[in-house]
């Protein structure tokens, strides 16, 4: 594809943790948070690097095998306890989300969601963005073996959607897991800065277009 325009997709899979909401930096505190509960402490840096996994492909980056063992499951489970109580009311929207949406959808194109956050997160972010008679499905890390940047996710979202195929569906995320796991599932995908990461690094993680924000991405569309 020499020149991108979203007009040529048909479908379109939005992440939503730094894609949509506004969330990375909540998410980097509760990790900071949990991993000093159990005596282990990280950079900030290091926490945000990687940021866009899933507990089961985050984890490991910081644990040893042995203390994934020992501990793995409770420090998952105390961080997203945690998160739930104490970050969850504080994430807001980026702006135009239900607008993009709608235009999206009055448009007759397909959307689903698909996230490597829990489904208890993914179901509360739909409230918020009101955006629920919008999109056609969910996937979120429970629904998949394994989270981003494995392409399980990606996978199970194209799967959700009925008789388009995989070059005419977008994928839109904010990290380098979220374009590699779209290639890895064999679907084109743009990315936004919203979440933090640098547009060149979006680049050369694969991303075709790079845009700011949902805002941004929709002054696009509406001006095909």
């Amino acid at each position: 594809m020499t020149q991108f325009s979203p007009s040529a997709f048909e479908a379109f899979i939005f992440d939503l943790d730094g894609t949509l909401v506004d969330s990375n930096e909540l998410h980097v505190d509760s990790w900071d948070a949990a991993f000093r509960h159990f005596g282990k402490h990280f950079s900030r840096e290091a926490l945000r690097a990687q940021i866009g996994k899933g507990s089961d492909q985050y984890l490991p980056e910081f644990l040893s095998p042995e203390e994934m063992k020992q501990f793995g499951t409770q420090l998952d489970d105390y961080r997203s306890k945690l998160f739930k109580a104490d970050y969850l009311p504080r994430v807001r929207p980026f702006p135009e989300v239900c607008q993009l949406f709608q235009r999206i959808h009055d448009d007759g194109k397909q959307i689903v969601l698909a996230t490597s956050g829990k489904k208890s997160e993914t179901k509360h972010y739909i409230k918020l963005l009101k955006i629920d008679d919008l999109i056609e499905a969910y996937t979120s890390a429970d629904d998949a073996e394994h989270s981003k940047p494995s392409p399980d996710i990606f996978v199970t979202s194209r799967d959700k959607i009925a008789d388009v195929p995989s070059d005419r569906i977008l994928v839109i995320g904010d990290t380098r897991f979220d374009l590699e796991a779209a290639r890895k599932a064999g679907l084109i995908a743009i990315a936004f800065t919203c979440g933090g990461t640098n547009e060149n690094i979006l680049r050369e993680a694969g991303a075709i277009a790079v845009y700011r924000d949902p805002a941004d991405f929709h002054s696009a569309y509406l001006n095909l």
